[in-house]
């Protein structure tokens, strides 16, 4: 069933400042322990400390590393042994991750919205389909973050890529979540310069914004199509704002 969508100056559906709050920690937490295994800190078929030793070391409540864990054990970073505890996966080292040459060019910056423009139009068109209360959740507190920034006149790079993560996790589909978080440090460069764009009087982070609540809209509401359309135009549009429409001939 579709879920009431919030409208652009209100949280999102249920998303009670408690819930919205504990989904951020919940992010932190998951973020920090994926980067200390990627890191090498926990390197593979070693033991993560207990959920009371990590709930200590991160400053949050044990419910919250379990959460955590859970989303790591998902995405295959970890596994449990029965009374043993939670170890870290082999294809967690860093040398079996996805990744991506670095950019170099400002060709490569339109390569990589040209690249996003194939996967994450199909994500948030999966996203509107297998979303769940949970996943609303996420890109509700994400689209919050975006508001805030909005509202003081600032771009935040990472608020905007956790936005996008979110989308491609609603989307159930690993390979997509993968294949962004690879492109991490790409979409970075991409989403620095666009946010240095929309400066000045034209009301530029604003109308970014509202492609992110349609965006968010749609997903929630569950029109799938409207998903996907809403995205496409939204990296289109950033694209076509940095490069000022002027995209670069790539036949060469």
């Amino acid at each position: 069933m579709a879920q009431d969508a919030p409208s652009i100056g209100e949280p999102g559906p249920g998303a009670k400042p408690e819930r919205v709050k504990s989904v951020r920690l919940v992010d932190r937490v998951f973020d920090q322990l994926r980067e200390r295994i990627r890191s090498g800190n926990y390197p593979p078929d070693s033991r993560l400390p207990g959920e009371h030793e990590l709930a200590s070391i991160m400053g949050v409540s044990r419910p919250i590393v379990r959460d955590a864990l859970g989303r790591l054990r998902e995405e295959g970073m970890v596994y449990s042994r029965q009374g043993a505890g939670t170890f870290v996966s082999a294809q967690a080292s860093p040398a079996t991750h996805l990744a991506y040459s670095p950019v170099k060019t400002i060709a490569d910056i339109q390569r990589c919205y040209e690249f996003r423009l194939t996967i994450e139009p199909v994500a948030a068109f999966f996203a509107a389909q297998r979303r769940d209360d949970a996943a609303i959740q996420k890109i509700a507190a994400a689209l919050a973050d975006l508001r805030e920034a909005t509202s003081h006149q600032l771009h935040r790079t990472d608020a905007d890529f956790v936005f996008h993560r979110c989308v491609t996790e609603a989307a159930n589909n690993h390979y997509y979540t993968a294949s962004i978080e690879a492109l991490k440090p790409h979409i970075a460069v991409g989403m620095h310069l666009h946010g240095l764009s929309l400066m000045g009087p034209r009301l530029g982070l604003e109308k970014v914004f509202e492609e992110h609540n349609a965006i968010y809209q749609a997903i929630a509401d569950g029109r799938a199509e409207d998903a996907q359309k809403a995205m496409r135009l939204h990296l289109e549009g950033s694209r076509n704002r940095l490069f000022e429409d002027r995209v670069l001939d790539l036949s060469f």
